[in-house]
């Protein structure tokens, strides 16, 4: 159910707001980002339709109380999903997600009210989860593509000419990816299931990727027939597109007012829709995985679709089709997210680790790192290591194998990072300070050596600090400048929970150890401060708070669950079905016992020392009286 707290607000002054802006500058802060994705979104006053948006009149709501406090909200990645699987992680490369449409906006008149108000107010009241802080996936699915098709015919019947114009405008624009999304929903219906490999028709399986000239013939004449059967359908695709599209413009103008920007997430995935689309750029037989580690003896198989190293570049250097096909997916997500993209899972597009189709990732089954494994007898054309370059006496999956590199090798690895993600972004006018990488886990030489060559910022997690390890990346103390870091991401449990768990363990009193080592070098009670650490959950999470902000880094991201207090979990990675990626933000957000920041600020400047306190004191008393409000 929606918190039902005792009524408090945690809705801040714009005085209150600049005073913790003061804060943030003086401990180094350049960006304070919110991470939520889109389904996520608290719903407006009798707005609660089964899934949220940042589109909808809560998700602007929400932008206002966020403007002045955040600089930007890191979203999730926004393609369509399957009806079967609500992980935005397997969505599409281009289409947007139509459960990012705000229908309320659909009834009015500026959309020539081509959704019925009883249609939405329908949708509303029979939304199973409208008194719960959960998304209905399945329920919303189902319910937004009827409310979208009614939509559609309303609009043929009486278009707004104006939205007309757009239209066209729209599809011709964005015809190099919207004709064959659309075409997939034709194929899809003409089939009866969305799952290409399930097609009975060879034809249809493969229209994009012929084998030679008669073949290209007879599929650009299926094409033909299948627009023209199904030519409402593709229209229905392309117009629900570009609702998403001018619904997404608007918001990001809206953003910019108040001085919010908004970060994309690029998922390592391709879906069923892109691999059927591109699958002439992918390598035949391999998909891209993880090896065998703490948490999985067989590996992670992912099972999806591998770039060919051969359809990236042409022989002189610039980009084939595989390349350009990467490189507008990263024109389109800087031009419309000004705030930057974060790239999950950094490593799958430097140093992938793929296996072959239908086996376990597992090196004994032919598994290997793409451009790191000179010894495969089937991967050894695409390697950019050579096999002196290798510690032999590590196995293919470890990270340090790759022990040595020149300069032109560490320019090989990076040459998609700086021929097509950073050339996206100067492209579109920013700067590669607007690439967020995902380098969670594991970070091989390789991976690292591009990073540090092309000044990229990663992540550091304080949430995975392993206690033991004096010299841990993700301990304060250890925190570089030139990144991005948190307490946790989607994936981890928020970190009162993880405090619940650590505390009266050996576990949790190396942890308390170690912020007592980092934060209170200054305290004479260090014992006392330890044992309260060991003994008090809230005392922890807020410590763990504190750590981030003492920190050097230079941009801090905050996950909803952590700033809100609450105490339940999006992401279980490994699970799927519609409880799984369905938390949201309660409506009454702002009631909800939120962090408080004022309080976390004025201990990390504290933190940071004696010297640095006094020149600050000033900033501490105005944190303090915000604290004590």
């Amino acid at each position: 159910m929606n918190c039902t707290l005792e009524k408090h607000s945690n809705v801040l002054t714009d005085d209150a707001k600049k005073t913790i802006r003061k804060a943030l500058k003086a401990l180094g802060k350049k960006n304070l980002a919110f991470i939520m994705h889109n389904g996520s979104f608290p719903s407006a006053k009798d707005q609660n339709t089964g899934f949220g948006s940042i589109n909808t009149d809560g998700g602007k709501e929400f932008i206002e109380y966020a403007s002045g406090l955040f600089d930007a909200i890191q979203l999730g990645p926004a393609g369509k999903t399957k009806s079967c699987d609500s992980s935005p992680y397997t969505g599409t490369i281009f289409s947007g997600n139509p459960l990012f449409i705000d229908l309320k906006e659909l009834t009015t008149k500026s959309w020539g009210k081509i959704l019925s108000e009883n249609t939405y107010n329908e949708i509303v009241n029979n939304n199973p989860n409208k008194d719960v802080n959960k998304t209905a996936y399945s329920y919303a699915y189902k319910r937004y593509d009827e409310a979208l098709q009614e939509c559609w015919n309303n609009f043929k019947s009486n278009p707004v000419k104006k939205l007309e114009k757009e239209f066209e405008h729209f599809k011709r624009e964005n015809s190099f990816w919207l004709d064959k999304d659309s075409l997939y929903e034709a194929l899809s219906i003409e089939h009866g299931n969305d799952y290409w490999p399930l097609w009975n028709s060879e034809t249809d399986k493969n229209l994009f990727n012929p084998q030679s000239i008669e073949e290209k013939m007879q599929f650009a004449d299926r094409i033909k027939e299948i627009e023209s059967k199904y030519s409402d359908e593709i229209e229905l695709y392309k117009f629900t597109q570009f609702i998403i599209s001018k619904q997404n413009e608007e918001t990001r103008k809206f953003a910019e007012k108040h001085n919010i920007k908004m970060i994309a997430d690029r998922q390592v995935a391709f879906s069923d829709r892109d691999t059927w689309a591109y699958q002439s750029l992918f390598l035949k037989g391999w998909c891209l995985g993880c090896p065998p580690d703490y948490f999985s003896k067989d590996g992670q198989a992912w099972g999806f679709p591998v770039m060919d190293p051969e359809r990236m570049y042409n022989a002189d250097g610039s980009l084939d089709e595989g390349g350009q096909l990467l490189k507008n997916l990263y024109k389109k997500m800087f031009k419309e997210n000004p705030g930057g993209v974060r790239i999950d899972h950094i490593v799958g597009l430097i140093d992938p680790w793929v296996y072959k189709a239908g086996k376990k990732p597992k090196i004994e089954e032919g598994a290997g790192r793409l451009y790191s494994s000179p010894e495969h007898p089937e991967l050894s054309k695409y390697a950019i290591a050579k096999i002196e370059d290798l510690d032999m006496e590590l196995t293919a999956d470890k990270e340090k194998r790759v022990k040595t590199l020149s300069k032109k090798q560490i320019k090989d690895y990076g040459r998609l990072i700086e021929k097509i993600v950073i050339a996206a972004a100067k492209e579109e006018g920013l700067d590669k300070d607007a690439i967020v990488c995902e380098d969670l886990g594991t970070l091989t030489n390789p991976v690292a050596a591009v990073m540090k060559e092309f000044g990229l910022q990663g992540m550091k997690l304080t949430q995975f600090v392993e206690a033991d390890k004096p010299e841990d990346p993700y301990r304060c103390c250890n925190i570089d400048k030139k990144c991005w870091a948190m307490v946790g991401t989607h994936d981890n449990e928020p970190i009162k929970m993880w405090a619940d768990q650590n505390i009266h363990t050996h576990v949790g009193y190396l942890h308390a150890k170690n912020l007592v080592d980092d934060l209170f070098k200054d305290a004479e009670n260090k014992d006392d401060i330890i044992v309260h650490l060991t003994d008090d959950a809230e005392f922890l999470a807020q410590t763990k708070l504190v750590e981030l902000f003492a920190s050097k880094a230079e941009n801090i991201q905050i996950f909803f669950t952590d700033y809100f207090n609450v105490y339940d979990v999006y992401n279980r990675p490994g699970t799927s079905g519609d409880e799984n990626w369905s938390l949201r933000l309660p409506d009454n957000y702002k009631e909800l016992y939120a962090i408080n920041l004022a309080n976390i600020l004025k201990l990390a400047i504290i933190a940071r020392g004696h010297e640095f306190a006094e020149k600050n004191q000033k900033l501490i008393e105005k944190l303090d009286e915000l604290q004590q409000n």
